[in-house]
């Protein structure tokens, strides 16, 4: 008999515990981010024509995701035109192999004719760019 009662406090206490936690919520469905607007890259095939003093950028397609990254090859005049920063610009929503751009902003120092040299580097070269891009500079 003691058993009996036994078992039924404890049924009782179980069932009154599960009556205080509260009801189940559904979660919202995921749904994908707005994906946000890259800025347009810049096409080497037009020079770009600054005023000494102003910056400009130039904007590369890539993919950080996949270890290739783009970097100068050769030296920069940086007599005509001076790396500012560097940016890189995920593709939202991030996901696996989403790609993205690279940003460079450069000052335009003084008056004259240059060119920038951008390679774009697999993960395992440090020589062998798998693209290389070359953009006409002309300083007023």
């Amino acid at each position: 008999m003691k058993r009996i009662q036994l078992l039924l406090a404890a049924t009782i206490l179980i069932l009154g515990c599960a009556t205080l936690l509260p009801a189940p919520t559904s979660l919202p469905n995921p749904t994908p981010g707005t994906p946000n607007v890259l800025p347009d890259t810049t096409d080497p095939s037009r020079p770009i024509t600054v005023k000494a003093g102003d910056t400009f950028e130039i904007v590369l397609a890539s993919n950080s995701s996949t270890g290739y990254r783009w970097k100068f090859i050769g030296e920069l005049d940086e007599n005509i035109v001076q790396l500012v920063g560097q940016d890189s610009i995920a593709q939202q929503p991030v996901m696996p192999g989403s790609g993205g751009v690279d940003v460079w902003t450069f000052q335009a120092v003084n008056p004259g004719d240059t060119t920038v040299v951008l390679g774009y580097y697999p993960p395992a070269s440090e020589t062998e760019p798998a693209q290389t891009v070359t953009f006409t500079i002309h300083v007023e």
